[in-house]
């Protein structure tokens, strides 16, 4: 455990991305000569893969201010400065709490007398006796017993130990390594392929030593599970401008709809489907209809597309706001299937007999999954019938039509165009170069912020998180009284640090109440809001929700009086309406 903490203080202390994989590589290398497993757990904690609650946040806060005798607010105020409760308590404990008396265990029954580990301190038992064992026994005593035993174990550690501590109890661990560094790391360590080893740790990653020297064994011994899906590949926005924005001659480009669903990988293996979302989430209960589909496949097939609901006689999918009636619902009803019936919109075809057909260019996977849907519609009746969809191909010729097809994405129910170069071949992650997307504008209204509270980690001393209001009436009207604000929208994002810093000093200067970690500021500012679409609500006051809503810029030139009021709002909404967006959006799906 001590090797895993000083890993997480090293690489939470640096920036640097080449000494962050020395350190990942150093200590995998390390860690596994002595145990596998406490490698194998460590990996499964960097990737964030660690989401066992064991013991709440809220619960810790309670046994850290019984054990303190420190007051709610005080608690509050250090949190509201450190912006991380394990942070907090890690900071506070040994300032302020008394000598506890450790007791004979901080296990939750006293340990056999063969137990190696019995007598051994916290921080000498591997991470893997932490996480299979001391953390789970915590979480399994209740009241004063448990209580005792969490201030016990806190009382034996230093605040950094403290802290990691903590943050595997609340399963909120989190440090500044990204998956890709992680994998780049252990690439470096394994001299295997990171594209290998990201297929490997898809699909979820059981930590354990056998886990451990599977994902790392040579290439051609390392067998994939039936049900892991292939990393996603992933496009990169496209800016440019609308003559000849890419290499090459429109004829070197296949243009699709870029679909409004979720993206997924839809599985026939050995007898068995499955379909994940890009997410590494198996989401079969949830879309048993497309299970159903997928049975129908012939075996050894893997097909990339778009999770969507497309009612089988409607000629364009239904809003998002549809598709999110269905998600989260384990076992969707009757009633839930009939309303939102789900489609699977195939464009790539990953795996075909079994072989991996990624390295090909996408004009052969293309004419494949062509061939592909037709045999797998061609029976009659099949559960393929309405339910798999091949997504269109546009025409396009010359790159002067990129705009009126991207303009009229929205007609089509799409958000926008993708655009593939047909020699690609189907990598993992965002890699430059071989697909685009060309998203349609996003919605826009000017805002006033009315409400702002801090960020979270190194944000924590700064406001971020800003809520904003539109007029109740327009300011056009007769009557000349715009009425009073209403809240809108969050955001959180847009802004530079620069800005983020100069209106943290605004705030603070121009705040008129306080509610807990919230402040009402002065409805003075103005910011431009960007938005992907707007669904009605009964959920929000202003009764309209606002998907993906960002800070486009800070309107420094512009009085709040002038800002927009819910009747243009309205009007943006009854436009989505009009063009085919919101057309079956229902109130109660935000």
């Amino acid at each position: 455990m001590q090797a895993f903490v000083a890993l997480f203080a090293h690489l939470d202390h640096t920036t640097a991305t080449r000494a962050k994989v020395e350190a990942l590589a150093a200590y995998f290398a390390a860690t596994a000569a002595r145990s596998p497993a406490d490698a194998a757990w460590a990996l499964h904690c960097l990737l964030g893969k660690q989401r066992r609650r064991h013991i709440t946040g809220r619960r810790l806060r309670q046994i850290c201010l019984e054990g303190t005798g420190l007051p709610d607010w005080l608690f509050d105020d250090c949190h509201a400065q450190v912006g991380d409760s394990a942070e907090t308590i890690a900071l506070l404990w040994h300032q302020t709490a008394p000598e506890v008396a450790p007791p004979r265990t901080t296990r939750a029954a006293a340990p056999p007398a063969s137990d190696p580990t019995a007598l051994l301190p916290p921080m000498a038992l591997p991470l893997a006796h932490w996480m299979e064992q001391l953390l789970p026994g915590l979480a399994g005593l209740e009241g004063e017993q448990q209580a005792a035993a969490v201030q016990a174990l806190w009382q034996q550690l230093q605040p950094q130990e403290l802290l990691v501590a903590n943050k595997l109890l609340t399963g909120g661990f989190r440090v500044g390594v990204a998956q890709g560094l992680v994998i780049r790391a252990l690439a470096q360590l394994s001299e295997l392929e990171e594209p290998l080893l990201a297929h490997r740790l898809m699909g979820g990653f059981q930590p354990g030593a056998a886990a451990w020297t599977q994902l790392l064994a040579p290439a051609e011994a390392g067998g994939a599970c039936s049900s892991r899906p292939y990393p996603f590949f992933l496009a990169s926005p496209l800016e440019a401008s609308t003559h000849s924005p890419l290499p090459g001659s429109p004829a070197d480009w296949l243009v699709e709809w870029k679909w409004d669903g979720i993206r997924g990988q839809l599985i026939r293996r050995a007898g068995e489907s499955f379909l994940w979302s890009r997410g590494d989430e198996l989401i079969n209960p949830v879309f048993p209809e497309l299970i159903a589909l997928a049975d129908s496949l012939p075996d050894g097939t893997v097909l990339d597309g778009e999770v969507i609901v497309w009612p089988q006689e409607a000629d364009r999918p239904a809003p998002f706001a549809q598709l999110q009636r269905r998600l989260g619902r384990k076992a969707p009803g009757r009633s839930i299937l009939a309303e939102c019936p789900a489609a699977f919109v195939a464009y790539d075809l990953l795996e075909q007999g079994g072989r991996d057909c990624r390295s090909e260019p996408l004009s052969l996977r293309r004419a494949a999954l062509e061939a592909l849907h037709r045999q797998v519609t061609a029976a009659t009746p099949t559960p393929a019938a309405g339910l798999l969809r091949l997504s269109s191909l546009l025409p396009f010729d010359h790159w002067d039509a990129l705009e009126p097809l991207r303009h009229h994405s929205g007609a089509a129910g799409a958000e926008g165009l993708m655009l593939k170069a047909i020699a690609s071949p189907y990598l993992a992650g965002r890699r430059r170069g071989h697909w685009w997307k060309h998203k349609k504008e996003p919605l826009r209204l000017d805002a006033v912020m009315l409400y702002a509270q801090a960020g979270s980690g190194r944000r924590a001393n700064l406001y971020t998180d800003y809520t904003f209001g539109l007029w109740e009436r327009d300011p056009a009207d007769s009557s000349g009284d715009a009425g009073q604000l209403v809240t809108f929208a969050k955001a959180y994002s847009g802004l530079d640090d620069a800005e983020i810093s100069e209106l943290d000093r605004w705030i603070r200067s121009h705040t008129l109440q306080r509610f807990g970690p919230v402040r009402a500021v002065a409805p003075d500012q103005v910011f431009e809001l960007a938005f992907e679409g707007l669904q009605p609500s009964r959920r929000h006051r202003s009764g309209i929700a606002v998907r993906f809503p960002r800070i486009a810029r800070w309107r420094r030139d512009k009085p709040a009086a002038e800002a927009d009021s819910l009747a243009a709002a309205r009007r943006l909404l009854e436009k989505q309406s009009d063009l085919g967006q919101s057309d079956q959006a229902q109130s109660d799906s935000c």
